[in-house]
């Protein structure tokens, strides 16, 4: 008898998964391969403090912002047409970033890769939806599209430290152009077109509300994390939360909104999009000090660090990818859930880091979290994009992108937050008599803060400032990973709670939500 399921992938929508990775691999890169280049660049350019963090942060402002409109955008001209459109963007945008003379121009291309970036990855994801219908090969496909995007943000620093061992601060831009160009060339080839066909006009209001929420939202966030909770942060989150209500309202009387609002009905669409979020908003606030635990108590280069952090990123992508053979033989909620409870022990071992620890502790303890992590990424993007019709794909994908985004930077912020205080309580009691007001204010800012005032200070004095940060430091990063690891046992329970009824691997899935009859 003729198979009744879904049809099965063959020879080209592998090779075309291929061809996607490439994509998702790169905008990874870019999120973390400037940070070696600052200071080169800040020679060169001679930014202002507040022109270098645009120069960091407006990429990733950027992606965010526009990930829903540029989702929406490919389900009604094409994700294919989006996605070549993007990449020819990103390939010039980031030659004029790797040969810019000032840094309003660094920001300008900065700018333009970000929403370059922003067509890229909603397309990738949607076309991967398209691609592979079978339930069990789009679940493998995932896995593959996340592990490009784990790995991308794993070899960004060696790449770009071996880059800036030879070559001027622009080379690190110029990785993308030869990834963009064949792309170009076979994308064409490899990646069939597909779109909405009914779908209606792009209602350009939305698109701008959308943007300016998310943007809003996420500036405010990040400078709570970075100043606290000050009126411009509070008026930010304000502004984000109205203009978000605004979007939300105004997509229940569109014919054709930008986002369906009846996706969120689907308890495996609504619930894989909150343990994601909540998972990323967990982990990622902890990333942030373990990074800087790494750079400045142990003292290592940003290079070295980078490859201290490779094993846990490894760890990751053997999870993501162990993801798709596991549910085949437990059911989803039970592979998510038993993996963040594993992750939430990775994160209670680095809770006992010391300043006087090996690495050894810390890194197993980043495999272990990593490694849990991993398949509750594959698995919630899967169902959000899974539990969407074909149609809407883009529109699913860049919702689940953007709730990424949302959660890396409220973790950030509240998670990070929470290390903060603790941070600022210790050095407080550690803070050894005579040190000047200045460095005083200096060293409660930040751990970096801290180091620099040290080198201003006679030696005796200096070297005690620099150590009683450190032991505050390491107090704040306990603080972190257990406020993490707390976090992520509750989302473990939740998703046992809310993800039960998602099929396993090779089940007959239920009608999307949102399809027509």
């Amino acid at each position: 008898m003729p198979s009744t399921g879904p049809p099965r992938a063959g020879r080209r929508e592998w090779l075309a998964l291929a061809v996607l990775a490439l994509p998702t691999l790169l905008v990874s890169m870019d999120l973390t391969v400037l940070h070696l280049a600052l200071p080169s660049l800040s020679r060169d350019l001679d930014p202002s403090s507040t022109q270098l963090l645009w120069i960091v942060d407006v990429y990733g402002f950027l992606i965010a912002g526009a990930l829903i409109t540029m989702g929406t955008l490919g389900d009604r001209v094409g994700r294919r047409r989006l996605l070549l459109i993007g990449a020819a963007a990103f390939g010039a945008a980031s030659v004029l970033a790797a040969f810019a003379t000032s840094a309003e121009l660094l920001i300008a291309a900065r700018a333009l890769l970000g929403v370059a970036g922003a067509t890229l990855m909603p397309s990738t994801l949607s076309l991967i939806r398209n691609l592979f219908h079978d339930p069990a090969q789009r679940t493998t496909a995932i896995a593959v599209w996340m592990t490009s995007f784990m790995a991308g943000a794993a070899i960004g620093p060696i790449v770009g430290g071996l880059l800036l061992e030879q070559f001027w601060w622009g080379s690190v831009f110029l990785l993308g152009v030869p990834v963009m160009a064949l792309l170009l060339v076979l994308g064409p080839l490899l990646l069939p077109e597909s779109r909405d066909p009914a779908a209606g006009r792009l209602d350009l209001l939305s698109a701008a509300l959308s943007l300016v929420a998310v943007l809003s939202a996420v500036w405010g966030v990040k400078r709570i994390a970075e100043h606290g909770a000050d009126g411009a942060a509070i008026a930010s989150l304000a502004a984000g939360l109205a203009l978000g209500t605004v979007f939300v309202l105004r997509q229940r009387g569109l014919a054709d909104p930008l986002i369906d609002l009846r996706l969120f009905r689907a308890r495996t669409f609504s619930g894989g999009l909150g343990t994601q979020t909540l998972t990323i908003f967990a982990f990622g606030g902890t990333q942030l000090f373990v990074g800087q635990y790494l750079q400045l108590v142990h003292g290592l280069s940003p290079l070295e660090a980078g490859l201290w952090l490779l094993p846990g990123m490894l760890a990751g992508i053997a999870g993501a990818m162990l993801a798709p053979v596991a549910v085949r033989h437990v059911r989803p909620a039970r592979v998510i859930g038993t993996g963040l409870l594993l992750a939430a022990g990775g994160l209670l071992a680095i809770a006992f880091v010391s300043t006087g620890s090996g690495l050894a502790l810390i890194v197993a303890g980043q495999m272990v979290a990593s490694f849990g992590v991993g398949p509750a990424m594959t698995l919630t993007t899967d169902m959000i994009v899974g539990s969407a019709p074909p149609e809407r794909a883009g529109s699913a994908s860049a919702i689940s992108e953007t709730g990424g985004e949302l959660g890396q930077a409220l973790g950030i912020a509240l998670v990070g937050s929470v290390g903060t205080a603790v941070y600022r309580g210790g050095i407080d009691e550690r803070m050894p008599a005579g040190v000047p007001a200045a460095e005083t204010k200096a060293a409660r800012d930040t751990l970096g803060g801290a180091a620099e005032a040290s080198d201003e200070l006679p030696a005796p004095l200096g070297g005690e400032l620099l150590d009683a940060a450190r032991e505050a430091f390491t107090q704040g990063l306990q603080a972190t990973a257990t406020v993490s690891a707390v976090v992520l046992s509750g989302v473990a329970a939740m998703a046992l709670v809310l993800l039960r009824r998602a099929p396993s691997a090779g089940a007959p899935e239920p009608e999307p939500v949102g399809a027509e009859a």
